[in-house]
C-alpha cells in the first residue's frame, strides 16, 4: 500500500506534470508546444535558403525531441499547413479535403524569414539542456506577436485540454498596436477553411462558435458548398451527408464532389424540394453547421492558466516592449564594443603606438608600452584599456596597417555613432518605435493573410423544424396501442410526425398529457384526440371541448389552448364532475343538440356555433349550451362562403 501510495503521489505527478508543461499544453511566450518549438529551432540551426528533406529535417530535429521520429514528422506537417512559418515543397496534404501529406523522404521544406523576423535572437533567447545533455535547446522563443492564438492550438493533458481558434495575424497586429496606444479592441477567430461564424457565444476566447459553410443557392436546381466549416474536411462533410440522405433527415439526389484547390461540393435536391429548405436540412442534420468550444488554456510563468484573448493581447504588447527593449540594447552594446575597439585602432595606428614595441624584447614590456602610449588618450576611450584589448591590437597585421585608411575609419565610425544616436532615441520613446515595428510588419503580411471567415449571426436551425415529417403515427382501438410502430391489420394512420416531434394525448376521461414520439405506447381504448404538439401550433390552436355534467345532466361547451405544459405530466381539460362527449382541434364547428323530450317541449332541437364563445384558459370552466337534456348531439364544420355566392 505505501508503494502504491507512492507511485500515485510521486510518479503520476510528475508524469501528469510533464504531459502538460513539455506535451500538449503551449507556451504563452511564444504559443508553441515543445516538438513545434524544437522543430523551428532545427530549421534556423539548418537554414542556408534553400529547401530541405523534411526526413532531414526530422532526423536532425531527434537531437531534441525524445518522442521519435512519427511525432516530429505529423507536427512539422501541421505547422507548414498554417503556412505562417514554413515554407512548402511537395504534397503537404489538403486541410480542406483531408489528405495526407507524402511520406518524409519525397517532401521539403526551408525556414520563412518571416519566422526569423518574429522568433529568431540567439543572444535573447533562454537555453537548456537537451533530453540527452549533449546539445543545447531553447526554453521558448522571444516572440514579438501573440502566436497563440494567431496559430490556434489545441491538446490534451492529464486533466486539462486546451482549444485554441486561430485569428487573423492582421488583426491581432491592430490588436497589439490598440493597447499600446491604449485604445480598447474586439478580436474574434479566423479560420483557414473560410465558411460563416456567429460569435454571439464567443467570450473573449471562450465559450463556443458556431460554424456554418458557406453555400451558393443562386442555381434553385442545385446547392453548391464553396466553404466548409473549421475541423471539417470535404471528405467528413460528404460522408455526414450521405449519412442524414440514408438515414431520410435529407432529401437529395447525388452529390459530386469537384474540389481542387477550393471547395466545391455539388448537392442536387429531390424533385419538390426547395434549394432553401435543403440548406436548413442539411445545416441542422450534417457537418454544415458545427458548434465549437473553446478554452484558451496556456502554460504561462510554468503553471497552466486560463485566459482570455484581451488578457494574451494585453501580455504580449508589454512582451513586445520588452523584447524590442532588449534587442535595441543589446544592438547598443554590440556597436559600443565596435566603436570602441575601432577608436582603440585609430590610435594605435594614427599615434604610432604599433611603433614603439618593436623596440622591446619581452612579451611583458611590448603589453607595458601599449599601455603607457594610451595613457594621454583615456579620454577619447569608452571605457579603460584592459588586456583582451590589448590582445586584439596585437594581433592586427602590418598589412591591415599599411593600408589603413584615415578617411574610411572616420567615416565607419560616424555611422557607428549616428546608429548609437538612433537606438538612444528609439529606447527613449520605446512605444512609439513598436508602434512603428508594428506598422511594418502590417504592410509585409496585409496582402498575403486576409479575413477568410465572415462574422455575424445566424438563427439557429433547429432539427425539429426542419425534420421530414415521415412516420407514420398509427392507433389501434383494440389494443389501445399508439405509436409509429404499431403493427395491426385494425391499425389507422391518424397523421405524419418526425422523430423529434412531441404529441399530443387526449384520453376518453378528459385527461390529457403531452410525450415524445412513442414506438409504441398503450394510451386508451377510447382515444379521444391525438396530434402533434408543437408548441407554437398549441398555443395558436384553439380546442373545442364538449362535456355532459353529471350533476345536472345539461350540455357545456369551453373552447382553450394549451400554451404550457410539463413533457409526460397529466391534466384534466374537463372539471371533476364533467364527462367528456367530445374534442376537436377544428374551427368554426356547428353543434346540433337533439334533446330528451319532455310534456310542453316545443324546441327538441337547438343548433350552435362553437367560434361564438370565448377562448379562455385551459383552467377555466365551461359555458352551458342549455339547461334541457340532451339526448344526441351532431357535430360538423362549418364550411366558408366563397366569395361572390351567396347561399341558398
Amino acid at each position: 500500500m505505501a508503494y502504491v501510495k507512492k507511485l500515485y503521489k510521486e510518479n503520476f505527478l510528475e508524469y501528469a506534470s510533464y504531459v502538460i508543461k513539455d506535451r500538449a499544453i503551449p507556451e504563452l511566450i511564444d504559443g508553441m508546444k515543445p516538438v513545434q518549438r524544437r522543430i523551428l529551432h532545427s530549421l534556423f540551426e539548418m537554414d542556408d535558403g534553400k529547401f530541405h528533406k523534411v526526413a532531414n529535417v526530422v532526423g536532425h530535429c531527434m537531437k531534441y525531441h525524445p518522442h521519435g521520429d512519427a511525432s516530429i514528422y505529423s507536427a512539422l506537417v501541421v505547422l507548414a499547413n498554417k503556412e505562417l512559418f514554413i515554407d512548402k515543397q511537395g504534397n503537404f496534404g489538403n486541410i480542406l479535403t483531408g489528405d495526407e501529406a507524402s511520406a518524409a523522404r519525397y517532401i521539403e521544406c526551408r525556414v520563412r524569414p518571416f519566422a526569423k523576423r518574429i522568433l529568431f535572437n540567439p543572444e535573447l533567447t533562454e537555453w537548456t539542456e537537451s533530453y540527452d545533455g549533449r546539445n543545447n535547446e531553447p526554453v521558448a522563443f522571444p516572440a514579438k506577436l501573440p502566436l497563440v492564438i494567431i496559430q490556434g492550438a489545441e491538446g490534451i493533458a492529464v486533466g486539462m485540454a486546451t482549444k485554441i481558434l486561430p485569428h487573423n495575424i492582421v488583426e491581432v497586429i491592430d490588436a497589439v498596436a490598440a493597447v499600446l496606444k491604449r485604445k480598447s479592441f474586439q478580436l474574434f477567430p479566423d479560420f483557414p477553411t473560410g465558411g460563416h461564424m456567429d460569435v454571439s457565444e464567443y467570450k473573449d476566447g471562450l465559450g463556443k462558435v458556431s460554424v456554418r459553410a458557406k453555400m451558393d443557392i443562386s442555381d434553385p436546381k442545385k446547392v453548391i458548398i464553396q466553404e466548409v466549416p473549421y475541423g471539417v474536411t470535404t471528405e467528413s462533410l460528404i460522408t455526414s451527408i450521405e449519412s442524414a440522405a440514408k438515414r431520410k433527415k435529407v432529401k437529395i439526389k447525388k452529390i459530386n464532389d469537384f474540389t481542387t484547390e477550393d471547395v466545391n461540393i455539388e448537392i442536387v435536391p429531390e424533385n419538390g424540394v426547395s434549394v432553401s429548405d435543403l440548406c436548413d436540412a442539411l445545416y441542422a442534420f450534417t457537418d454544415c453547421e458545427v458548434s465549437i468550444s473553446v478554452n484558451l488554456l496556456v502554460i504561462k510563468d510554468g503553471l497552466p492558466a486560463v485566459m482570455t484573448v484581451t488578457e494574451v493581447i494585453q501580455h504580449h504588447a508589454t512582451q513586445l516592449v520588452d523584447v524590442l527593449t532588449r534587442e535595441l540594447e543589446n544592438e547598443l552594446q554590440h556597436l559600443l564594443d565596435r566603436l570602441h575597439a575601432r577608436t582603440l585602432e585609430r590610435i594605435f595606428i594614427e599615434e604610432g603606438i604599433y611603433k614603439r614595441i618593436e623596440k622591446e624584447k619581452t612579451r611583458d614590456g611590448v603589453v607595458a608600452t601599449v599601455y603607457k602610449g594610451f595613457e594621454p588618450f583615456a579620454a577619447e576611450l569608452l571605457r579603460p584599456l584592459d588586456d583582451e584589448d590589448v590582445e586584439r591590437l596585437l594581433k592586427i597585421p602590418i598589412r591591415r596597417i599599411s593600408l589603413y585608411d584615415i578617411e574610411k575609419a572616420k567615416k565607419e565610425m560616424d555611422e557607428i555613432n549616428a546608429r548609437i544616436e538612433e537606438i538612444r532615441k528609439h529606447l527613449a520613446n520605446i512605444v512609439k518605435y513598436a508602434l512603428g515595428f508594428l506598422t511594418n510588419l502590417r504592410k509585409d503580411v496585409s496582402k498575403e493573410f486576409v479575413r477568410k471567415t465572415e462574422m455575424g449571426s445566424f438563427d439557429k436551425i433547429e432539427a425539429r423544424q426542419v425534420a421530414i415529417r415521415d412516420l407514420s403515427v398509427k392507433y389501434d382501438k383494440s389494443t389501445g396501442y399508439l405509436g409509429h410502430n404499431v403493427k395491426s391489420d385494425q391499425a389507422v394512420e391518424l397523421y405524419k410526425a418526425s422523430q423529434y416531434d412531441r404529441i399530443l394525448i387526449v384520453r376518453s376521461d378528459g385527461t390529457y398529457y403531452v410525450t415524445d414520439l412513442p414506438d409504441v405506447l398503450f394510451v386508451d381504448k377510447s382515444l379521444a384526440l391525438s396530434c402533434i404538439a408543437d408548441k407554437e401550433i398549441l398555443a395558436n390552436h384553439v380546442l373545442t371541448i364538449l362535456y355532459l355534467n353529471k350533476e345536472n345532466g345539461c350540455m357545456y361547451i369551453k373552447r382553450c389552448a394549451i400554451s404550457q405544459y410539463i413533457l409526460n405530466k397529466e391534466y384534466n381539460l374537463v372539471p371533476p364532475e364533467g364527462k367528456l362527449v367530445k374534442v376537436s382541434a377544428q374551427e368554426n364547428l356547428a353543434i346540433i343538440l337533439k334533446y330528451k323530450k319532455t310534456p310542453g317541449m316545443r324546441k327538441t332541437e337547438e343548433r350552435f356555433t362553437s367560434d361564438k364563445y370565448l377562448v379562455k384558459g385551459v383552467k377555466a370552466g365551461g359555458v352551458r349550451l342549455s339547461n334541457k337534456i340532451v339526448q344526441s348531439m351532431k357535430i360538423s364544420v362549418i364550411r366558408a362562403t366563397p366569395k361572390g355566392k351567396g347561399t341558398k
